[in-house]
């Protein structure tokens, strides 16, 4: 088997955690949003999950978004776990330092694994996947949202043509993210039943590309690529780079756009109860017949 790529440095993505954990509630909006969405998933889901885990918590996003939902009696133990300490401080309920590379949980001990905007950081997602799915009970649920496809594309166009120009050359600055055409793959290849992947594309206006670059270090979210560049971005390079993204992404007040995609996937620990596709030529009406219409070969042409 071949060993997935090392892409990040997962100790220094904890110290940017740690350090952004302060300040992190004031540049969650996008977490909110899909631990929100996450919870209007459950809400149409007749079942109860007596354990559940919010992999990835932070600041407890999915956890509020829970509290007075139509959710919240199906869920008996949330356990909200981070790579960061610091994220989970200051309120209760169970918590859990974890890396969500290696995940301490027995197998078959849950009944719902949910995760916000946390897996775009694991070098291995099949194989995170593949825990979480050996964590859950049979018939048991995940959902998960991660940030993938154009994110962040008008930030990573400008930086890399500002720095082409002006260095002879461009580093990577914005880490790559998963197209959202992988989803329902990605949880295929990890074993899960029933897979479904859909995309959030959302567009948010900042007042300036400086508001941008301070929600992302806020968020946590800054370069950790283990081949990352160990030199700082020149101060000329940053602000062509800026000047670009205000000329190319700027609207009528002034105001710039950027844009995130939040793939969202759901997908079922196999059990047998569940429904599975029909084995090829199993059908036992004609589709012709069914559609009421007279069946053609390949070559013939069709009567009138």
């Amino acid at each position: 088997m071949t060993t997935p790529p090392v892409l990040f440095d997962r100790a220094l993505h904890r110290r940017r955690l740690d350090r952004a954990a302060a300040a992190y509630e004031d540049a969650g909006f996008l977490k909110s949003r899909a631990a929100a969405d996450i919870v209007l998933r459950l809400e149409a889901i007749m079942r109860r999950f007596p354990n559940a885990v919010d992999l990835g918590a932070r600041t407890g996003a999915f956890a509020k978004a829970l509290k007075g939902s139509d959710a919240a009696d199906k869920i008996d133990v949330l356990i909200e776990t981070d790579l960061s300490g610091a994220m989970l401080e200051g309120r209760g309920g169970a918590r859990l330092v974890a890396d969500e590379e290696r995940l301490p949980f027995a197998p078959g001990s849950l009944d719902l694994v949910v995760s916000a905007l946390v897996l775009h950081w694991t070098n291995d997602l099949v194989g995170t996947l593949v825990q979480i799915r050996r964590a859950l009970k049979a018939d048991g649920l995940f959902i998960g949202a991660f940030l993938g496809g154009s994110t962040l594309t008008e930030l990573r166009q400008c930086l890399l043509e500002a720095e082409s120009a002006m260095s002879g050359g461009a580093a990577l600055r914005i880490s790559p993210f998963a197209d959202g055409f992988d989803g329902a793959g990605l949880l295929h290849r990890a074993g899960f039943a029933l897979p479904v992947s859909d995309v959030d594309r959302v567009t948010v206006r900042y007042a300036h590309p400086f508001s941008l670059l301070r929600d992302l270090r806020a968020m946590g979210e800054t370069n950790v690529l283990l081949e990352r560049s160990r030199k700082p971005l020149n101060r000329k390079v940053l602000f062509h780079a800026l000047d670009l993204y205000q000329q190319r992404y700027g609207q009528a007040d002034g105001k710039v756009v950027a844009s995130f995609d939040i793939i969202t996937i759901t997908g079922w620990s196999p059990h047998e109860s569940q429904q599975k596709p029909l084995k090829p030529g199993s059908a036992k009406v004609r589709l012709a017949d069914a559609l009421k219409t007279t069946e053609q070969s390949a070559g013939e042409k069709p009567t009138r």
